[in-house]
């Protein structure tokens, strides 16, 4: 997660999303996983300035996560 954030204050957004996609993938059976999801979404939206990703986002922590507080920080964004 800190090489992810590294990254992403560096505005390296690709970079970011990558590593938020591999811890996401990597530890997702644990807590981390699901504020992985919210970073890598957020840097994408970053890279591409696409909002719908977060609304994609959110589904997914709601999906995989839903009592988890990253899922309640994405509700805004749910379609």
């Amino acid at each position: 997660m800190d090489l992810g954030r590294v990254a992403f204050m560096h505005k390296k957004w690709a970079d970011a999303e990558k590593i938020y996609a591999d811890v996401g993938e990597t530890y997702a059976d644990t807590a981390l996983a699901a504020e992985a999801i919210y970073w890598r979404g957020v840097s994408h939206y970053k890279a591409t300035n696409d909002h719908t990703v977060l609304g994609e986002v959110s589904i997914e922590l709601g999906a995989k996560y839903p009592d988890n507080e990253w899922t309640l920080k994405s509700l805004p964004w749910a379609h």
